[in-house]
């Protein structure tokens, strides 16, 4: 479903106490990018939010990626 990833990461800035203006307001300042919040939230809506977005977007939000291998049967 095209929202999942929206509400995931949605979901993860309120666990951190943070709105979605204070996380583009540290993604503009740390990483350059967009002061909008519409931007981000365009990114989310459409899904089209870049590897390095995410791990810059997971960065100021105090996670990590980690890639991790499936179990096989």
């Amino acid at each position: 479903m095209k929202s999942d990833m929206r509400n995931e990461i949605k979901a993860y800035i309120v666990r951190q106490g943070m709105t979605m203006q204070e996380v583009v307001d540290v993604l503009s300042d740390v990483y350059s990018w967009s002061d909008s919040v519409s931007n981000l939230s365009n990114k989310l809506q459409r899904e089209s939010l870049r590897y390095k977005e995410a791990v810059q977007l997971a960065d100021v939000l105090g996670y990590d990626i980690q890639w991790v291998r499936r179990k096989t049967d």
